[in-house]
C-alpha cells in the first residue's frame, strides 16, 4: 500500500507522511481510529514536519549560533540584569509593535549572547531575523557602491522582521558608514525591528557617527520608543579563562 500512496503523496509533496505511515497505521489499528481520526494524525504529523523546516530554514538565514539561546544564559552570573525584562523581550512583543531594542555593556557581560538569544525566539516564533555585526555590515552594504549592488544589498537589511547589529561602536564606521546607517535606521524606522549591541554607554554615540546631523536624527529614530537593556558587572569571559587557568598561574 506504501508504494501505491508513494506516487500520490509526492504529486500532492506530502511524502512526508511516509515517515510516520506505519507507525500511525499501526496505532490506528490497536487504537481502532477512525478513519477520520487517523487522516488527522497524519496531517498533524506533517503540518509539525513543515514546521520544523520553516524553522531551521528561519535560524540558517538568521546566521546566528544556535547553542546560544536563553536557556543557556547565566542570569546568576551578574545579577543586576533585569531578568524579567529580558523574558519579556522573549515573548517578541517588541517584534510585533516594530520597537527597537538596545543592549549595553562592557564587554564579555554576554550582550552578543542575549542578542543570538533574543534571534531565536524571534525565529521560533515565526518572525524573519538576520544577525551580523554592525562594522560588517556596513562594508558589505558599501561595497555595493563598486558592482551596482546597493539597493540590493540595503534590501537585505531591510527586509527581516528583525535586523540585529551587534558590536556597534567597536570599530569606527566606514567612510560611508554613517550615511548607510542612517539611511537602514531611517528605512525601517517603525517598519521592522533593530536590535542592538554597543559597549558604549549611548552618550557616546552620537560621536561615532562623526556628522551631528546625521546622529541626532539616525539616533532619534533608533531610540524611539526603544527598550534598553544595560548590563553590568564583570566578564564572563575572563571568569571562564580565571576559572580554567591550571593552579598558580596568573592571568
Amino acid at each position: 500500500m506504501t508504494h501505491q500512496l508513494m506516487p500520490f503523496l509526492k504529486r500532492l509533496r506530502l511524502s512526508g507522511i511516509l515517515e510516520t505511515l506505519d507507525v500511525r497505521n499501526t496505532q490506528a489499528i490497536e487504537g481502532q481510529w477512525s478513519y477520520v481520526q487517523f487522516l488527522a494524525r497524519l496531517l498533524e504529523d506533517e503540518v509539525e514536519r513543515r514546521a520544523q523546516r520553516q524553522l531551521a530554514l528561519r535560524i540558517r538565514r538568521a546566521a546566528i549560533n544556535t547553542t546560544k539561546t536563553l536557556e543557556g544564559f547565566d542570569f546568576s552570573f551578574n545579577p543586576s540584569l533585569n531578568r524579567q525584562q529580558i523574558l519579556d523581550l522573549s515573548t517578541c512583543s517588541f517584534v510585533r509593535q516594530k520597537r527597537n531594542v538596545l543592549v549595553c555593556g562592557p564587554t564579555g557581560v554576554g550582550k552578543t549572547h542575549l542578542a543570538q538569544a533574543l534571534t531565536h525566539e524571534a525565529c521560533r516564533r515565526g518572525y524573519t531575523a538576520l544577525f551580523i555585526s554592525t562594522y560588517k555590515m556596513l562594508q558589505h552594504v558599501s561595497g555595493g557602491r563598486a558592482d551596482g549592488t546597493l539597493e540590493r544589498r540595503l534590501q537585505t537589511y531591510l527586509r527581516p522582521d528583525l535586523l540585529v547589529l551587534d558590536d556597534f561602536g567597536l570599530k569606527p564606521l566606514p567612510p560611508a558608514g554613517p550615511g548607510d546607517l542612517y539611511d537602514i535606521i531611517n528605512e525601517r524606522y517603525e517598519r521592522g525591528s533593530i536590535l542592538l549591541t554597543s559597549n558604549r554607554a549611548p552618550e557616546e554615540w552620537p560621536d561615532l557617527f562623526g556628522d551631528p546631523l546625521l546622529a541626532s536624527a539616525g539616533l532619534d529614530r533608533l531610540t524611539h520608543r526603544a527598550h534598553i537593556v544595560v548590563i553590568t558587572g564583570a566578564s564572563f569571559r575572563t571568569h571562564v579563562l580565571e576559572w580554567e587557568a591550571p593552579i598558580g598561574e596568573v592571568m
